[in-house]
């Protein structure tokens, strides 16, 4: 974000940052409200007799992040980076292109006017029948005044984004767009009933084939089915869009995100780089083996696949093709090893996973941590084999043990990261979501004022990105939550499961099909939202056979990990070929082998669950 516009005047500037200007206030105050639980509990409590519980904290904090959570949609929605599905539009004509923005926004549109409407009505329910929060007294309307003003606002920013589309795309083909938009919701309207899991399915797959983000495919699914088959009442939607979000694990996200973030502006990136180099930099392939080691310490900190290879990447892939390296596998190798990161604690995808399975987030860290050590392993054979093979020799410097201790020295703040997170957490001193927000603290402290590398614009700039990354995570869950409780109410995964089981009850069997619809799930869908939509079906038929939620939750990461790598959807292949800028599918070719190394290590930790859960203690 910057600071200052080019446009001159105070309303163009406002326009451009008003949701900013909340973002960055709102994530730096509910990081500082969750430091400072932490602080009260263990420091002032010790020292202050009858100090008491500071529980207005986890309130105040829990309201602000849905607020900033829904107001970072809206600046998704301007920038148009929501997660969505774009196999078909990819390979549209510029002109086919172009009409579908219409259809995307329309659809959206009609989603965030209806959630503005219903929320809207809610407000005036509580003006009628006044209701207060538990700890802080403040009226029930406040915090739910985001559905009204969030969801108006991002009807406002999808208006905005429609009249430049429509200037773009002229009166014919505009018309165009709103004739197939009318085509696509006329059944709801036009068929007196259609079967709830017909609507359901059916326009889910719909929207996400046309290129609707797939948070909102799974919101306007829900929309339909409730028009055709009154399933529920409408205000309901309104309801679920801030109770879904309105809990204290899923706040983990943005300052898991946060502290990723803060930490590769603040430069910690670059020292970790330095030590993995002092480690293994003197070996065949020394840089490449570097790289694998520093997107593990960087995954222990930023919880992210394509934040780590954003990071790592843009400082190793120029310089392994310097040395001589093929820029392919390069950019390869990084993408690969940005999926230790969704593994290696802490990770975004567990935190989801533990909310939409009811397991312990802090159990799941564990079970990710040998996972990830046997993937970034199998990576470093590869490349020092790979590099061996092609005389791509480490960089000929002396290392000592001196050397070695000054790069440790150097990189000591960032080390200190998964120490505080996994101390914290193991140590029972901390819930995963007071670590993550520990974590963010101190990595806004060790970039501004430590290392001084993240001066105050850089700083906002990360606030913006973080709050931006981790909302459409957010609204995912949110719209999830309706989709799932159709489906309950359906018994779509009681059905499913018992079709399963009834076919085999071979555990074996089971989990290599599961596996198998989770890779073929992995290359077309970002792995969070595979595992929203996923889990609560898919969790009935392996408990069935005998695996464990915990196991289960290492089986779903680990093979959604390997998503980030598959095309066409491998977003962590994006990420590396933007970086190195280099073609997409040189980039996937060479990540071939790499991938099957990964799927070895899957059978291992899928048929070999003391493997992945030695750490844990229990099974």
């Amino acid at each position: 974000m910057e600071i200052r516009s080019r446009k001159t005047g105070i309303l163009p500037w406002l326009d451009e940052h008003f949701e900013g200007i909340f973002m960055i206030s709102g994530l730096l105050s509910i990081i500082l409200f969750i430091t400072w639980q932490v602080i009260y509990r263990y420091i002032i409590t010790k020292f202050v007799a009858r100090a008491g519980a500071a529980v207005w904290t986890e309130e105040i904090s829990r309201y602000i992040f849905i607020w900033i959570s829904y107001l970072a949609l809206s600046v998704a929605i301007r920038k148009r980076s929501s997660i969505r599905v774009d196999i078909i539009y990819d390979h549209l004509p510029k002109r086919a292109q172009q009409i579908s923005w219409i259809i995307v926004e329309t659809l959206f549109l009609c989603l965030t006017a209806t959630i503005a409407w219903f929320g809207w009505a809610q407000i005036e329910r509580l003006l009628d029948f006044p209701q207060y929060t538990t700890a802080l007294r403040l009226p029930y309307l406040v915090p739910y005044l985001i559905l009204p003003f969030g969801f108006g606002l991002m009807c406002l920013r999808l208006l905005q984004s429609l009249y430049k589309q429509v200037r773009l795309c002229g009166p014919l083909d505009t018309i165009s767009g709103l004739c197939i938009t009318g085509l696509i919701v006329s059944p709801c309207f036009l068929l007196d009933y259609i079967e709830p899991l017909v609507a359901l399915f059916g326009y889910f797959v719909l929207l996400c084939v046309i290129g609707v983000p797939i948070a909102i495919s799974l919101g306007l699914s829900t929309l339909a089915t409730i028009i055709s088959a009154e399933t529920l009442p409408m205000e309901y939607m309104a309801q679920i869009s801030f109770t879904a979000i309105d809990s204290f694990p899923i706040m983990a996200i943005p300052f898991f995100i946060a502290a990723g973030v803060f930490m590769g502006a603040g430069g910690l990136s670059r020292r970790l780089l330095t030590l993995a180099d002092e480690l293994v930099g003197g070996l065949h392939g020394g840089i490449g083996l570097a790289t694998v080691v520093t997107c593990m310490f960087f995954g222990a900190i930023s919880g992210s696949g394509p934040a780590t290879v954003a990071a790592i990447g843009a400082l190793t892939i120029p310089a392994m093709t310097e040395r001589g390296y093929d820029k392919y596998f390069a950019a390869a190798l990084v993408a690969a090893a940005g999926c230790v990161g969704v593994m290696i604690p802490p990770s975004n995808p567990f935190v989801v996973y533990g909310i939409s399975a009811q397991v312990s987030i802090g159990d799941l860290f564990m079970s990710g941590i040998v996972p990830g050590i046997m993937t970034g392993l199998v990576l470093m054979g590869y490349c020092y084999f790979y590099a061996r093979k092609r005389g791509w020799s480490g960089a000929a410097r002396k290392r000592t043990a001196a050397t070695l201790g000054q790069a440790a020295w150097d990189a000591k703040w960032a080390l200190m990261v998964p120490v505080i997170v996994l101390g914290g957490i193991y140590g029972g001193i901390m819930t995963p979501t007071e670590a993550a927000a520990i974590a963010a603290f101190y990595g806004m402290i060790v970039g501004l004022f430590l290392y001084r590398e993240m001066g105050v614009r850089r700083f906002c700039a990360a606030c913006v990105e973080s709050c931006e990354t981790s909302s459409i995570i957010i609204v995912l869950m949110a719209m999830a939550t309706l989709f799932g409780n159709i489906m309950t109410i359906e018994d779509v995964p009681g059905t499913i499961a018992r079709g399963i089981l009834g076919l085999t009850t071979s555990k074996i069997i089971v989990l290599l099909l599961i596996n198998v619809l989770l890779l073929i799930v992995g290359t077309f869908m970002e792995a969070l939202a595979a595992i929203v939509i996923l889990t609560p079906i898919l969790l009935p038929v392996v408990t069935g056979v005998g695996v464990t939620p915990l196991h289960f939750g290492v089986i779903i990461v680990v093979n959604l990990a390997i998503g980030f790598i598959t095309p066409p959807v491998g977003v962590n292949l994006f990420v590396a070929s933007g970086v190195a800028r280099a073609r997409l599918e040189r980039i996937s070719g060479m990540a071939l082998p790499m991938i099957a190394l990964m799927l070895l290590v899957l059978l291992i930790c899928t048929y070999l669950p003391q493997v992945p859960l030695c750490i844990v203690g229990h099974h």
